[in-house]
């Protein structure tokens, strides 16, 4: 019979006590160990268990859990007997830093971090009871941790409490913080980068580095912030990112636990289609790791779905792509249509930069799973690095696309009238739509860190061509900036051929939801110009020079050779003067 189901239940003992679905990744532990690595940093994607691993993780170690190794009976880690005499065995501080955002104001997350670490001292507050553990001074500053407690006591504060926990049990103690990137994420999100940073430098320098009583500690996140913004002190520690091969198969699920979980659940005929959908995550050398959220909803509701795309808002992804130069928006239409991206990446994340280098964007896609490594090289001679980069599967690939609509479903309805008008060539609604969507779509799409003051009709367009791409992609190849003729046209949308039922199927859903009645389906070509002054005395004059330069640089060969006839392809000439439009 197939365990229960349990979505969401992060807490490992209560995961095991009722016997629920779990993937043994118990080994982690021993692994771990043998590494004996002072300070742990391990990235992966949200929702790949880090936080399960480490409630596993306090529950077999801690001492408050001595003598209850039989929640481990049966799993891979108690079969050796080493590690059944350090169950239960150390002192534990076990914090996570994941409910620290959405606030923007610095001082008010100061004060969930200090909470968080006072909640740990009041576990302890039996201490001050104990005779001779503690002198005056060292029990004045345990009463003065609290949630506004002064920078040099919250600073310290968890070395402090180190101390005397290995004072009290005679072992030094495993510290565990889950989420350590948290706080920076929504520092750069909220504008009090500067401030969060100089004060996790601290606490950290001292929880991690100068710690004379830390045995060992596991920092969780998402991103490797950089060394230079918070880790500057902290040379103990050994980084383990998605490219590392180290604990490579203990987050997420491998092939071989994904077919035994569908086998228990009576689903294995479902493992090509639940492959094409969740598989393709990489880790070190390990290509076969599925996204384990999605996994187990899969299991629980027997139907396919975005189930990992929709646990977040995706609001950084979604901010860095929409306000990103024509180069990201490009290389986004590359990867939708399944291209691949080679480029460097720089795995020590810097949030700063994010806003205009490219190549930090794209490592951050790829350290949070929305990107995957496909290869990688390296030129011994000049020591650069090159990865090639996709998008790691369907799911994400439909994250994306209905991202990218939303842009426009949530700022101008009239993007869709623009679609009905476009298809069923109608030039004088064409005009009236398009120019609601740019009034109100503009500033979305020029507001990125360095954007200047002015509009930036590139900017536009180029998120305009991803949303034709993602509401037409079913009945067009959209193409942007290829060579055609003699030179780069912006945008060309050539009808998918189909035959018999498909061809029925598609002229359906055109009636239906474009425009209300039948159309035949043309090329179009676009071209868009910026208005120049200097050259064009108004919007009519460069609408003329966008039409000249599709029939000079002879555009339209590209479809022509593909057997399209020169009647069923449609230009149009886009002239951009700020928010204003003009098209004919």
């Amino acid at each position: 019979m197939a365990r229960t189901i349990s979505i969401g239940r992060q807490d490992f003992g209560k995961l095991i006590e009722n016997h629920n679905f779990y993937v043994d990744k118990t080994l982690f532990l021993r692994e771990w160990w043998e590494n004996d690595d002072e300070v742990t940093l391990i990235t992966r994607p949200r929702r790949f268990g880090k936080t399960l691993t480490m409630s596993m993780t306090e529950r077999f170690f801690s001492v408050k859990y001595a003598g209850q190794g039989e929640l481990f009976s049966g799993l891979k880690i108690w079969q050796d007997e080493k590690y059944r005499k350090l169950q239960g065995a150390f002192p534990v501080i076990s914090l996570s830093f994941a409910n620290v955002k959405g606030t923007g104001d610095f001082a008010e997350m100061r004060r969930m971090i200090c909470r968080l670490i006072y909640e740990q001292y009041n576990q302890y507050n039996f201490l001050l009871q104990v005779d001779g553990l503690m002198d005056e001074k060292e029990k004045e500053l345990f009463h003065a941790v609290s949630r506004n407690m002064d920078e040099d006591v919250a600073v310290m504060s968890l070395n402090m409490l180190s101390k005397l926990l290995m004072r009290y049990y005679g072992r030094k103690v495993i510290i565990l913080l889950d989420e350590y990137d948290t706080p920076m994420q929504e520092a750069w999100m909220d504008g009090c980068w500067n401030e969060i940073v100089a004060f996790m430098r601290n606490l950290f320098n001292s929880t991690f580095k100068t710690n004379p009583f830390l045995d060992r500690a596991i920092m969780t996140g998402i991103t490797r912030v950089s060394k230079e913004s918070i880790f500057s002190d902290v040379n103990n520690l050994a980084v383990v990112t998605t490219t590392s091969s180290k604990y490579a198969d203990s987050f997420g699920f491998t092939q071989e636990e994904v077919s035994d979980a569908l086998q228990e659940f009576g689903l294995s005929d479902q493992e090509n289609v639940v492959r094409d959908w969740y598989d393709g995550f990489t880790f070190g050398s390990r290509t076969d790791i599925y996204n384990p959220w999605s996994i187990i909803n899969f299991l629980e509701e027997k139907r396919l779905a975005t189930y990992w795309a929709n646990t977040s808002s995706n609001g950084l992804v979604s901010k860095l792509i929409r306000e990103g130069s024509r180069e990201v928006k490009l290389i986004m239409e590359d990867l939708l249509n399944g291209g691949t991206l080679r480029t460097q990446i720089d795995e020590q994340i810097v949030f700063v930069q994010l806003g205009n280098s490219e190549s930090a964007i794209w490592s951050l896609l790829l350290a949070t799973g929305y990107l995957k490594a496909e290869s990688y090289t390296f030129d011994p001679m000049t020591g650069e690095e090159e990865y090639a980069l996709k998008l790691t599967n369907k799911e994400v690939r439909l994250m994306f696309r209905n991202m990218i609509a939303d842009w426009f479903r949530h700022y101008s309805p009239a993007y869709n009238e623009f679609l009905r008008a476009l298809l069923s060539g109608d030039l004088d609604a064409m005009n009236e739509y398009m120019n609601r969507v740019a009034l109100a779509t503009f500033s979305s799409f020029d507001t990125g860190c360095g954007a200047s003051g002015t509009a930036e009709p590139e900017r536009f367009y180029h998120g305009f061509v991803l949303g034709l791409m993602v509401e037409l992609s079913d009945r067009y190849v959209i193409t942007s900036n290829r060579e055609s003729g003699f030179g780069r046209y912006d945008v060309m949308l050539e009808p998918i051929r189909r035959s018999g039922e498909d061809a029925a199927l598609a002229d359906r859903k055109i009636r239906n939801t474009v425009t209300g009645n039948a159309v035949a389906q043309d090329a179009i070509i676009m071209e868009f110009k910026v208005h120049r002054p200097n050259r064009e005395k108004n919007l009519e004059e460069t609408v003329k020079a966008a039409l000249l330069q599709i029939e000079e640089k002879q555009y339209a060969a590209a479809l022509i050779a593909k057997g399209i006839p020169a009647e069923r392809i449609r230009k149009y000439g886009f002239a951009f003067e700020g928010k204003r439009v003009l098209i004919g």
